[in-house]
Order: structure tokens, then sequence, then C-alpha cells
């Protein structure tokens, strides 16, 4: 016996279960992002590796992509990232757009990672952005139209928060903390690697680095100072913005987050879930003043942020803020009665379809009680019999698979009656 192939180490699988909470998540983005006026789009899912080559940092073009060779000789990817794609079309139709820009997508990527929970080597992806405007308050519609998605999927402030801090703000600290250009990126992986490690290893890994001992204690202070925002004029009217938009709930300053990509300019931030077993982030962030310049095109203000399907989808689970699962988008089931009906029964479906109903005509003539079992178990809610009797009557009996009643109905008054049931079912 041949042996069964398995799938492809990190991919996935959606059986339809899974297929609904994909469905959740993107009908939920869709709405959060539409709410706020935003257009999708999407760009390949195979692209040049060059195109991550400048900007994307080494790591993730050597170690996490899925590259290889096509039949033309050139190499490509499965695309890892998306905001590469973005500005590679904005810097094409530049001319051609009306800004300020607010695009987003749900699709596909791969990296090559280590597989465990929360995180799959393909996996889907909201991507969210506003180009054209350099501004806090296009900062602040961001982290709202994050906040409206936590909030859609029931993910409270006691739940979930989001976490902010700006890169120029940091900027400055570090030139008050004398510490050198050269070691900046170094130092904001640093600070972003603070809470996975601990505390005198972090203290030694700093020092490590080359940091004086001063400029370690100076750092902890700065990361300690959740007042240290007032200091900052973008954030200052950052916050005045989120109140405004009545997200201010959700959003709190925190000096500890960088943002590991090397193209960020100003405001960061990220989303948490807060008292769950993961702990993890849920989205991040933030503006990127930059990158269109870098792949060729004019200066362009650019905010935007990205969350995966895999993290949230446990945690929706794990808090229990899915609805339930309905096996089959179809609510009512046609059944044959025996195998000279089948005609009246497939004439009765797409009456009902046609009248804009989602029915399902059971395949074979088997016993009506098994038939019954069949919709039950799909969580169905009416089936329909067309018998000898009910056809010489032009009648159809409508049984109400909720409570167990059964009546028998007009054909011409069983579009309308099958409505009610579904209303109050």
């Amino acid at each position: 016996m041949a042996s069964k192939i398995q799938p492809v180490k990190g991919t996935r699988e959606f059986y339809p279960e899974q297929m609904f909470l994909r469905n959740f998540i993107y009908e939920k983005v869709r709405a959060a992002s539409q709410a706020f006026g935003y257009q999708e789009w999407d760009a390949p899912f195979i692209e040049p590796i060059d195109l991550y080559a400048a900007k994307s940092g080494e790591e993730l073009v050597k170690k996490q992509s899925f590259t290889f060779q096509d039949r033309g000789g050139d190499f490509v990817t499965l695309r890892p990232e998306l905001t590469p794609s973005l500005t590679r079309m904005i810097a094409a139709k530049q001319g051609e757009l009306t800004f300020p820009l607010r695009w987003w997508s749900f699709g596909p990527f791969w990296r090559y990672e280590q597989p465990q929970k929360g995180r799959s080597r393909e996996f889907f992806q909201w991507n969210i952005d506003m180009l054209g405007v350099d501004s806090p308050l296009a900062d602040a519609e961001l982290i709202a139209v994050a906040a409206a998605f936590l909030r859609s999927v029931g993910l409270n402030p006691l739940l979930a928060s989001i976490y902010v801090n700006n890169r120029r703000l940091m900027e400055s600290e570090f030139d008050a903390l004398g510490i050198i250009p050269e070691k900046r990126l170094e130092v904001s992986n640093l600070v972003d690697r603070r809470s996975k490690m601990e505390p005198a290893k972090w203290d030694a890994y700093a020092l490590e680095l080359g940091l004086t001992q001063k400029q370690v204690d100076g750092l902890k202070n700065i990361l300690s100072n959740f007042e240290l925002w007032k200091k900052s004029d973008e954030l200052t009217r950052l916050f005045a913005a989120l109140e405004a938009l009545g997200v201010k709930e959700y959003v709190k300053f925190n000096p500890n987050i960088m943002r590991g990509l090397l193209y960020y300019t100003g405001t960061v931030f990220e989303a948490y879930e807060t008292s769950g077993s993961l702990k993890r982030a849920i989205l991040g962030g933030g503006r990127y003043d930059n990158l269109l310049a870098d792949v060729g095109g004019p200066p362009l203000p650019a905010v935007g942020f990205a969350m995966g399907d895999v993290v949230i989808g446990i945690i929706l689970q794990e808090y229990g803020l899915l609805p339930e699962f309905i096996p089959t988008p179809a609510a009512v089931l046609v059944t044959l009665f025996d195998i000279t009906m089948w005609i009246k029964s497939f004439e009765l479906a797409v009456q009902l379809r046609n009248a804009g109903l989602n029915v399902m005509v059971y395949p074979e003539p088997v016993k009506l009680q098994k038939q019954f079992k069949f919709a039950d178990r799909m969580k169905m809610k009416i089936a329909l019999t067309v018998g000898p009797d009910e056809a010489a009557n032009d009648q159809v009996a409508v049984k109400n698979l909720v409570n167990g009643e059964q009546v028998t109905v007009k054909r011409e008054a069983v579009v309308e009656f099958i409505r009610k049931i579904l209303a109050r079912v």
C-alpha cells in the first residue's frame, strides 16, 4: 500500500471549519477597512527576490523566504510581505493616482520559519496603508482602524491593547545617551528583545553590543518612563486625535515598542492580547516615509500596519468569540420522497432559489428519517417534502427542524411561509 502524501511542512489545510474562521476574519477586516474608506487591492504572489533585498533586511531575504529559480533563470520568491510590492505599484502610477491613498489587502504570504503554535510558513495577512499624508492624524486613523477591528471581533480593551511609541522620540533619547548612529539598529533590536530575555542576560547582551554601563542604565530609565510621550509633539497630537476618534481606551504609550523592520521613521505601534495564553502581537505597523524613494520614486509619506490570521484566529477561538459554525449555507433541505418524485423536488428547489433562498436537494431517495437526520446534522432549519398527496394538491409538507412541527402549505405560499420560519429561528 502506497504511503499517504503529507502536506508540505508549515502549510495549512482549510477544511470547512477552518475556512469558516478564515472567512470570518476576512469579513471583519473588510468591514473595518471599508468603514474608514479604504480600497481593496492586491499584488502578485510571486515576486523577484531583488524587490526585498533593499529594505526588508538580509534575514528575511536569505533565511525566511521561499526562493527558487524559474525556468527562465530568474530568482523569484513567494512573497514574504507586501509593502515592497505596494511601493513599486505606487511608484509606477504615482502621477495617475489620487492622494491620499487608502488601500487594504488580505491575501496569502509565505515565510520559511520554524512552525509552532501561532506561526506557520503559510499565512494570510491583512495589510492596510495610507499614503500621501505626513501627519499624526493619519497615524491616529490607522490605529483607530485597528481598534475598530478589535472591537468588532469582541476583543475589548481588557483583552487587547495597542502599544504606541515613536522612532523620532527614541532617536532623540539615543542622542542624549550618546549612542552612535552606527549602533542604532542593534540598540533598536535590543529594545525589542527586552521582554523576551531575563534582565541579567539582557544587561549582559547590551554591554556586548558596546554600550557603556551608564548608557545601559540610561536606556533602562527611558524604557521605564511611560510619561516620555509628553516630550513628543507628534505623540501629543496623536493621543488627542485618538480620543476624538473614540478609541483612546485601547491605546497606551510603551517606550519598549520599536518594531524590527528597517523602514519605520516615526510613530510605531503593536496590538497585543493581554490576558490569554499567547500574549503575542496581534498586529503591528507604523510610519514609513522613505520606502518609496528607496525603490526609485519620489519621497512619499506613508503609514500602515499588517496582521496575520494565525494568531488572531487562535485568540478568537480561545475566548469563544467566534459565531457558531454552520456546516452548510443552505437553511432548507428539499427531500426526495421516492424515485418517482425527484422532478417535483427539483422544481420546488428551483422555485425557492429563484426567490433568493439557499436550498439543498437530498441526492438519493432514501428513507425520509435518514434525510431529516442529515439535515439536522448539517444544522439546517427546514425540510420540505413533496409526496404523491402533496403533488396532487399542489402542496408542500414543511417540517420545522428546530421545534419538530410539520404543516402542509400551498405551493404558491411556501416561500413566504419559509421566510417567516427563518426569521424566528
